[in-house]
């Protein structure tokens, strides 16, 4: 069965609530440019009330390497996931790192030869031109089943309780990311919607 995240929480009770619908991880996404950012103090304070067996994620896009490791002190987040144009050396930090790659055709899957044997998965995202995820588009899923002969595969990029049957049945990632998709708004999460996803996915 496809591992469920919950990513762009930016409140103690959708966290919770992702929890207790059966999410296996929480994304908190420290881009300031992203309508889902939450500060590093604020994840903090949310993590710590979090069950023990709940992963968290944080995300970043081009950030400096000490930024990252002042982060991972102050919130203990157990993974990085790196949306930007990070170069593989900058995936060697103590913590596992997704790499997040923008889907546009099939030669969006060139990078990660470089990537395989230093990074624990692969989220495949929707490429757009002004957004470095969190687009709400579907990509073309044969692409995320060539990519699987990489490594481990998080498919992403417009996921709705509406399409995860298909999209399990097509591709059968390790693991599939939901945001946009199950938001009353940006940054909010529709409780109905996170437990029907994950009910749908299980």
């Amino acid at each position: 069965m496809a591992k469920i995240k919950i990513c762009g929480i930016t409140n103690l009770d959708d966290a919770l609530a992702a929890a207790d619908a059966g999410a296996d991880a929480l994304g908190f996404v420290f881009f300031k440019k992203s309508p889902r950012y939450v500060t590093p103090e604020k994840a903090a304070a949310i993590i710590s009330k979090l069950p023990v067996f709940i992963t968290t994620i944080g995300v970043f896009a081009d950030e400096l390497p000490e930024e990252i490791l002042k982060n991972i002190d102050e919130t203990g987040i157990d993974v990085l996931q790196f949306h930007g144009k990070e170069p593989p050396e900058s995936c060697l930090l103590p913590r596992r790192v997704i790499k997040g790659i923008r889907v546009k055709s099939l030669e969006s899957l060139e990078p990660l030869s470089l990537y395989k044997d230093i990074v624990s998965a692969f989220l495949l995202d929707t490429y757009a031109p002004d957004m470095l995820g969190g687009t709400g588009q579907v990509f073309n899923w044969d692409i995320a089943i060539e990519a699987k002969k990489y490594g481990q595969i998080i498919l992403a990029g417009g996921l709705t309780p509406e399409n995860i049957s298909e999209a399990i049945r097509r591709v059968n990632p390790y693991a599939v990311d939901v945001s946009s998709g199950v938001e009353k708004s940006p940054g909010l999460k529709d409780h109905r919607l996170v437990r029907k996803f994950i009910d749908t996915v299980k």
